[in-house]
């Protein structure tokens, strides 16, 4: 995707064709701040403190943590200590684990001299897989916002509301939830994306961020307007993203889905997740009972971060000193509220027989 008319991806190998270069997206969308990990604990870092987030750009950052490992050490010990360290870094999203065993199981097999080249190989894969799934998603969900289209009168706006950010800066490039919106903005369809604010990180600002820089009409609301604009009908369409899909068809995705999902149900309003295929967790059923879920510092809560009239950026105390804040970052939203998901290989029902259909080869 572009920013002022430069194409990005959110991860990127440096010219030295070692270094793997991001967005620090701690500082958007105030500063677009690129920065270099050179090391794989500067790619742990960068996960645990989440200058990169979503689920695909983590596993994609992971596979290249591990590359960075093997660049300075190819022993056993290090490869298994590069494991060991990324795949702690955080909890929820299941690509992070996903890649880090897909890259395992390669290099434990070869020999040490082979092992940073085939490393390498194995994050560039991953990260082109993912902007073709992504790419795959926009156009299996470009349908979904066709097909609401031409029910409205002719020039009317179909209205989406998408909750935290599931666009390019979450995945490789493209998005998940975000891609069906850009292909129905590119080919001419009239759409505005309600964009929940995201608390307690804002989330929502860096999907305001790439809309604008996109061009897609946007208006950033607060997390508890939803419910309120699906009651009087301005919303047409739910699209969200996911962290972690069970076998049954539940996701985890950022906190407050699970609320945006009953507000669907309880207004008739479609409510659709989109994934790629590296986000199904088939050794889990359960999401509520089995998904670990991320606890994370509660000054992340109690704290806001923002821009001065100055310029100046900065971190604002919202709490009463001394309050104890419970910072969930993800919650569970049931397959049965789930209108379908948008796949790379298709939209399905959120079951596991929907899933099977799609996906015969991983669920088998």
């Amino acid at each position: 995707m572009k920013i002022n008319g430069i194409h990005y991806r959110s991860v990127w190998l440096a010219s030295d064709g070692y270094t793997v270069e991001i967005f620090d997206q701690t500082k958007l969308p105030f500063e677009v701040q690129t920065i270099q990990l050179r090391t794989m604990q500067d790619a742990a870092t960068a996960i645990k403190e989440m200058w990169v987030r979503g689920a695909p750009l983590i596993g994609a950052v992971a596979a290249y943590g591990m590359a960075l490992a093997m660049h300075q050490e190819s022993s056993d010990e290090s490869l298994q200590q590069a494991y060991n360290v990324l795949v702690k870094t955080r909890p929820t999203a299941i690509n992070l684990k996903w890649a880090l065993e897909r890259t395992y199981r390669v290099l434990e097999n070869l020999e040490h001299s082979q092992r940073e080249t085939t490393a390498y190989r194995i994050a560039n894969e991953i990260a082109n897989e993912d902007v073709e799934f992504c790419h795959k998603i926009g156009e299996h969900g470009l349908k979904i916002i066709q097909s609401i289209a031409e029910t409205k009168s002719t020039g009317e706006t179909v209205n989406i509301l998408t909750h935290c950010n599931a666009g390019w800066l979450a995945t490789v490039d493209w998005g998940t939830a975000l891609a069906p919106i850009y292909m129905a903005h590119d080919v001419g369809i009239k759409v505005h994306v309600w964009v929940d604010e995201t608390r307690p990180r804002n989330q929502g600002g860096l999907t305001a961020f790439e809309l604008g820089s996109h061009g897609v009409p946007h208006t950033l609301i607060a997390d508890n307007a939803g419910g309120h604009l699906m009651q009087h009908g301005k919303v047409d369409l739910c699209i969200v993203g996911t962290d972690r899909t069970t076998a049954r068809g539940d996701v985890c995705n950022k906190i407050g889905t699970y609320l945006k999902a009953l507000a669907a149900k309880a207004n008739q309003v479609p409510f659709y997740v989109a994934l790629p295929s590296p986000t199904l967790d088939l050794t889990v059923w359960d999401g509520v009972k089995e998904i670990p879920i991320e606890l994370r510092s509660g000054e992340e809560q109690s704290h806001v971060y923002g821009i001065t009239p100055e310029g100046l950026r900065s971190w604002v105390n919202t709490a009463p000193h001394g309050t104890s804040c419970e910072n969930y970052a993800f919650d569970v939203t049931p397959a049965e509220l789930i209108t379908g998901l948008i796949t790379e290989r298709g939209i399905c029902d959120a079951s596991a027989e929907g899933l099977r259909a799609l996906f015969p080869d991983l669920c088998g």
